[in-house]
């Protein structure tokens, strides 16, 4: 999987230790733990194997609170974020199809502007060079 670039890349940082991310979310460490052992945040760890949040972590975690709040069982959670997850790449791909048809429309464009050209320059037989200054001098098609 390709490393996060840009604004990604900074929320996905690991940055807070389980006491901050702890006291960022309201939620008790030991919860925190829970959560990392049902896989459903994954924070990073430092050198010494201590626990890192990142910014993305902590939304996440917010969200898990959100949803248990109103009810829903952790395997609940579980389903809500792969499907957001799964929705999430779906934008992404999207996004990158649609940069995709513009870079095509672009080409397209370009390779009918060069049709027009060669419709009003004919060819025949004619050096690429005698074909340019026929044009410019305004003999077009003779």
């Amino acid at each position: 999987m390709k490393e996060p670039q840009g604004p990604k890349a900074n929320r996905t940082k690991p940055l807070y230790m389980i006491s901050v991310a702890a006291e960022l979310t309201g939620m008790h460490p030991q919860t925190l733990r829970v959560y990392e052992q049902k896989g459903l945040v994954s924070p990073g760890r430092s050198r010494g194997n201590t626990r890192l949040y990142s910014q993305a972590d902590i939304d996440r975690l917010h969200l898990i609170g959100r949803l248990t709040d109103e009810g829903i069982n952790l395997a609940g959670v579980v389903r809500i974020l792969e499907m957001r997850e799964r929705a999430e790449a779906r934008d992404d791909e999207i996004d990158q199809l649609r940069a995709r048809v513009r870079e095509l429309e672009d080409q397209v464009s370009e390779f009918r502007t060069q049709v027009r050209i060669t419709a009003l320059a004919p060819y025949d037989g004619k050096g690429p060079e005698q074909v340019l200054r026929g044009f410019l001098r305004g003999d077009v098609g003779d």
